[in-house]
C-alpha cells in the first residue's frame, strides 16, 4: 500500500504523482440510476480525459490566468473540467448550483469571467439562459458553454507547458470562492492551489483514509469542501461515489453496492442515514460503512451517541469555512467524548487561537472568538476594502465564531458573535439551548434565535422542525426539557414556533437563521 502524497505544490502535480503511483486504481464513481449504468474512471483515465479537455479549452483561448466561472452539479465531468482548468493555470470561480441571477451575475461581473460553464438545462432550471441573461448588458459578454456531458476536446500534444510554480514567494491566485450573501453581496474569497491543498491535507491526515476505503461526495462539488475532498482522494488514493441529485433511497443503495466506507456531508446527512437505519434496526443499511464525517453546520452531541448506538459507527465532525477550508477535524482515533462534544483538534499546520475582544488569548475553557492563521488561510477578499476588518493586528483571520479550546486542545464551537442573544443584559449562546432541545424526541431540527422585545431587549425563540412520526413539541415540554438539563432560567426560550415544513437551509444544509428572524419578527407576541 502506497503512502499518502502530501507534498505536491499544485493540483496538477498531485494528479501526476497519484497517476505515477496508482494509475489503474478507481478514482471517480458515478452510480448511475434508472436504466443508466454505473461509470468508474481510474486516476490515469481522469488525467488523460482532463488533458484532452484542457487542449479543447486551450483551442478556445483559455490559458494561464483566464478567469472561468463554472456553475455545475456534482458529477465526473465537473471534476474533469476543474482538473483541465488547473492544468492550464486558469483562475476558477466555482458557483454552487442553487445560486440564481443576483448572486451569479454579481460573481461573474466581479471576477470579470471570460468563460462561463453551465450544465444547460438541468434539474428543471435553465442555467445557460441565466448566464446569458445576467451578462447581456456587459460590454464584452463572456463565452457561455454547456459542459454537462460534452466537454471540449483537443490534442494534448499541443498543450502549453504546465504553468511554473514559484519556488519562493507567493503562489498565484487560482481560485475565487464566494460566501453566501444574505443582506449584502457575496464576498469573493481568494485562494491559491497551495491554500486549498493545505486544507485538504489537514482533512486527509485527520481522517487517515486508506487506499482500500471508498468515500462519497453527496454535497455540491462547487462548495469549498470540493477541493478538500479532492485532495483526500488524490493524496490517499481512494475512490469516491459522486451524488448528482440526492435521493436518500437511491444513495443508500449506491453506497451499499459500491462498498462505501465513509459517508456524510453535514449534520442533516447523519440524521437522514440514522432515519433509514431505524427502519431496519437489525440490518446495517451500508454494511461496509465505518465512519460518518462532515461539517458545514453544528452537530449536537446527541447525534453522535444516537449514530454510535444505532449504526455502530462514530461521527467525526469538522469545522471549516470558505476563508479557511479546514480549521478543526474530528478523527477516528479521538475518544467518544472528543467526537461528541467538539469539532476536533486543529488540523495539520492550522493555527487556531481563541481570543478575547482585545486580541489576547483566552484561557483553556474560556469562550472567545476563533482567530485563524496558517497555510490553509485565504489570501484576502476580491473586494480589498473588506480585508481591514477581516484580520487582526497579528494577521489572524477573525472568524466571527465563538468557541472554547479544551485542555486536550480540541475545539468546541459555542455559536456566532452575531447570533448571541442579549436578554436583559445576559448573553445567551443559542447552540447551548439547541443541543438541549435536539435531544427531545419530538424535535427533528431546531434553531434558537433572538427576536426584538421592548421589555427584554431580545427574547429567546425556539423554532422547531417536528421529528418524523412525532407530535409537535409544546412550550411546557420545552421548558421541562431545559429544566431537566439544568439550563439557567434566563436561557429558557419564552417563545416556541413549530415550523411548518423543513427549516430553511443553504447548500451545505446549514439552517438559515436570518430567514427565520425575518419571518418570526412578523408573528405577534404578547
Amino acid at each position: 500500500m502506497s503512502e499518502p502524497i502530501y507534498d505536491a505544490r499544485t493540483f496538477w502535480e498531485l494528479v501526476e504523482r497519484r497517476v505515477a503511483d496508482s494509475p489503474d486504481r478507481a478514482f471517480l464513481i458515478d452510480p448511475g440510476g434508472d436504466e443508466v449504468p454505473d461509470r468508474t474512471v481510474t486516476f490515469a483515465e481522469a488525467r488523460a480525459w482532463a488533458e484532452r479537455t484542457a487542449a479543447g479549452f486551450a483551442d478556445m483561448g483559455v490559458g494561464e490566468g483566464t478567469h472561468v466561472t463554472w456553475v455545475l452539479p456534482t458529477r465526473i465531468e465537473t471534476i474533469v473540467v476543474s482538473l483541465a482548468l488547473s492544468r492550464l493555470g486558469a483562475v476558477q470561480n466555482p458557483i454552487i448550483h442553487i445560486y440564481r441571477d443576483r448572486e451569479v451575475g454579481f460573481c461573474i461581473r466581479q471576477t470579470a469571467a471570460e468563460v462561463v460553464l453551465t450544465p444547460g438545462e438541468w434539474n428543471g432550471f435553465d442555467y445557460r439562459a441565466m448566464a446569458e441573461r445576467v451578462t447581456a448588458d456587459f460590454d464584452s459578454p463572456p463565452i457561455v458553454l454547456d459542459t454537462y456531458d460534452t466537454l471540449p476536446v483537443g490534442d494534448p500534444a499541443g498543450l502549453p507547458p504546465v504553468p511554473a510554480t514559484p519556488a519562493d514567494g507567493e503562489p498565484p491566485i487560482r481560485w475565487t470562492y464566494y460566501t453566501s450573501g444574505t443582506t449584502s453581496d457575496p464576498k469573493g474569497v481568494l485562494h491559491t492551489d497551495a491554500s486549498l491543498m493545505a486544507g485538504g491535507v489537514g482533512l486527509a491526515r485527520a481522517l487517515d483514509m486508506q487506499s482500500t476505503d471508498v468515500g462519497s461526495i453527496a454535497f455540491p462539488y462547487a462548495h469549498i469542501g470540493g477541493p478538500d475532498y479532492l485532495v483526500c482522494l488524490l493524496a490517499s488514493g481512494f475512490p469516491a461515489v459522486l451524488v448528482e441529485k440526492f435521493d436518500l433511497g437511491a444513495v443508500v443503495d449506491a453506497y451499499r453496492r459500491h462498498g462505501v466506507t465513509m459517508a456524510g456531508g453535514s449534520t442533516v446527512f447523519y440524521t437522514m442515514f440514522l432515519g433509514v437505519q431505524r427502519q431496519q434496526p437489525d440490518d446495517p443499511i451500508i454494511p461496509t460503512l465505518r465512519l460518518l464525517s462532515g461539517g458545514g453546520a453544528p452537530k449536537p452531541p446527541e447525534i453522535f451517541f444516537e449514530v454510535q448506538a444505532e449504526m455502530g459507527i462514530p461521527v467525526a465532525h469538522g469545522y471549516g469555512m470558505t476563508e479557511s477550508p479546514m480549521i478543526c477535524q474530528g478523527s477516528p482515533t479521538d475518544s467518544d467524548d472528543q467526537l461528541a462534544h467538539t469539532e476536533g483538534h486543529p488540523v495539520h499546520a492550522a493555527q487556531v487561537a481563541i481570543c478575547r475582544p482585545d486580541g489576547s488569548e483566552c484561557d483553556r475553557g474560556e469562550e472567545g472568538e476563533v482567530r485563524i492563521s496558517g497555510p490553509q488561510l485565504f489570501k484576502g477578499y476580491r473586494d480589498h476594502s473588506l480585508n481591514a476588518d477581516a484580520f487582526d493586528d497579528l494577521g489572524r483571520f477573525r472568524s466571527g465564531d465563538l468557541a472554547v479550546m479544551r485542555d486536550d486542545g480540541h475545539v468546541t464551537l459555542t455559536g456566532r458573535l452575531k447570533d448571541v442573544i442579549i436578554r436583559k443584559g445576559e448573553n445567551i449562546a443559542p447552540k447551548e439551548v439547541e443541543d438541549v432541545l435536539y435531544a427531545h424526541p419530538a424535535v427533528g431540527a431546531v434553531a434558537v434565535i433572538g427576536l426584538p422585545d421592548t421589555e427584554r431587549g431580545e427574547r429567546v425563540c425556539a423554532v422547531v422542525e417536528t421529528a418524523e412520526d412525532s407530535e409537535p413539541l409544546t412550550l411546557d415540554q420545552l421548558v421541562e426539557a431545559c429544566a431537566d438539563a439544568g439550563l439557567m432560567r434566563q436561557k429558557v426560550p419564552e417563545q416556541l414556533v413549530v415550523y411548518d415544513g423543513p427549516l430553511p437551509r443553504n447548500a451545505t444544509m446549514k439552517i438559515l437563521k436570518y430567514e427565520l428572524k425575518e419571518a418570526m419578527a412578523e408573528i405577534p407576541w404578547p
